[in-house]
């Protein structure tokens, strides 16, 4: 199977609870932080979510099929408030993909990738700003694979947090044709 086409559209917080509600209380999802919310938590969290100025929520499409959980927020307004000193054209970012019985070679990367493509699109963003878990190496590894520099360890009221941060230009530095080794 291939990753074949891979867009996002705004996530409705009724139409997709029960679905959320199976991705981030599956195993896999552990460093989302909801392991036993139950279905109503997931509801209000993104209602809150969909009612906040400076938070959004978007639902991935695998060929058209619900696949990941995209998050975007201004970080001088949400998450990362007197943590660091942003500048202008931060965004900040999360991601999570579906859990699968049916893993695709080389999909998060595809989905990372895709969710950079998606912040960037918008002129005005100059800088993504991610904070995982300082213990989830994975995705320190998709997040440097992309173009994200970390810059140091932050403590946020739920976790140990290793502040990182993508350029524009490192994004498509890194994910120009000439860079993937593909000629024009």
């Amino acid at each position: 199977m291939s990753i074949a086409t891979l867009t996002v559209r705004a996530l409705d917080p009724l139409r997709d609870a029960e679905l959320l509600h199976g991705w981030v209380t599956h195993p896999k999802a552990a460093y989302w932080m909801m392991q036993d919310a139950k279905l109503q938590d997931v509801e209000r969290e993104y209602m809150r979510i969909a009612a906040h100025e400076h938070h959004h929520a978007f639902i991935g499409l695998h060929d058209g099929e619900p696949a990941f959980l995209m998050e975007t927020y201004d970080p001088r307004y949400v998450e990362l408030v007197g943590l660091y000193e942003p500048e202008p054209g931060d965004v900040g970012m999360h991601f999570l993909v579906a859990p699968t019985d049916r893993p695709i070679h080389g999909f998060t990367r595809a989905v990372i990738t895709t969710v950079m493509e998606e912040l960037f699109a918008d002129p005005h963003t100059r800088r993504v700003v991610v904070e995982p878990d300082v213990s989830n190496k994975a995705v320190h590894a998709l997040n440097e694979a992309v173009g994200f520099v970390p810059a140091r360890e932050i403590d946020k009221p739920e976790k140990r947090a290793l502040l990182s941060f993508c350029t524009r230009e490192r994004f498509f530095n890194r994910h120009s044709p000439a860079a993937r080794g593909v000629t024009v």
